[in-house]
């Protein structure tokens, strides 16, 4: 007996009445065909016809009507805090790091390496374990993705798209 395909997904708010969830981590909501086990067990086969960043709120739907809410699983984050949290935020962004933008801090998903660079300007951090949210993209493609910036500046951003833009 195989496991139920789930070829339909209802965005937050056009769906109403969850008979499960599956808690799914920022990578892992970045999807088009994947087997995957709901917190209640079932498990059952994404096949969408494109790939698509899920957010808290979507669900699937399977073929026997059950909704499978989508939740953003805990993650190992860092909780950034500071007098000139812009300065931060302008800085994680420079780097085309995945941020959640909260009214008095910002969360990004842990790196030594950006913990430093934060603490030496003068951020106040805090590692957290937390669901993960950040801001989409700019260009309308639901996720912050690396790109090319058509000149050299220093940094590369490997393993990161480039969608045909410049600065």
């Amino acid at each position: 007996m195989s496991a139920p395909r789930s070829h339909t997904l209802h965005r937050a708010g056009t769906w109403s009445g969850a008979h499960d969830t599956v808690a799914l981590s920022y990578d892992e909501r970045f999807l088009r065909r994947k087997r995957l086990i709901s917190d209640a067990g079932t498990i059952f086969f994404v096949d969408l016809p494109e790939t698509v960043s899920l957010a808290e709120g979507d669900a699937f739907a399977l073929p026997d009507g059950t909704h499978v809410a989508v939740t953003a699983a805990p993650e190992a984050l860092l909780e950034v805090r500071g007098p000139e949290l812009a300065r931060l935020a302008w800085h994680i962004g420079n780097r085309h790091t995945p941020c959640q933008i909260e009214p008095d801090h910002l969360l990004i998903r842990h790196d030594h390496v950006l913990a430093d660079m934060l603490a030496r300007l003068g951020a106040e951090l805090t590692e957290i374990t937390a669901p993960f949210s950040p801001e989409g993209g700019a260009y309308g493609h639901g996720r912050t993705m690396g790109h090319e910036h058509g000149h050299a500046h220093g940094h590369a951003h490997p393993g990161h798209e480039h969608h045909g833009h410049e600065h």
